[in-house]
């Protein structure tokens, strides 16, 4: 049942017309997963979520040792975190045949989530 409810579908002809007096709509999609690739997918969404975290975590940080707010050691600390938790993330999309990229959703017209990697 969950299948056949997030799969990739075209709408229904009724949401496909438009409104009185206005040019046409484009067709609403719905969301797509299949029961075979439904764990990988969980698994994508949840890096992304992570991997967004990491991002604002580690500007946070860069932002806090410009200031001058931490100490040598704390500074040594959070990097040596900060990379264990990137190739963290990096072996878990190894694993399941990711890549960096594959996390970066396209979120339409908003462009992506994640900023370009440099």
């Amino acid at each position: 049942a969950a299948a056949r409810a997030f799969r990739l579908l075209p709408a229904a002809p009724r949401d496909l017309d438009p409104p009185a007096g206005k040019g046409p709509r484009s067709p609403a999609r719905r969301i797509s997963s299949d029961r075979d690739t439904v764990e990988r997918d969980l698994l994508r969404l949840v890096l992304t979520l992570v991997e967004l975290l990491r991002q604002l975590m580690e500007r946070q940080a860069l932002h806090r040792v410009d200031q001058g707010d931490l100490t040598d050691e704390q500074e040594e600390r959070l990097g040596a975190t900060l990379m264990l938790l990137h190739d963290r993330m990096s072996d878990l999309c190894a694993q399941y045949g990711l890549t960096m990229e594959d996390l970066n959703l396209d979120l339409g017209p908003l462009g992506t989530l994640l900023p370009p990697s440099d």
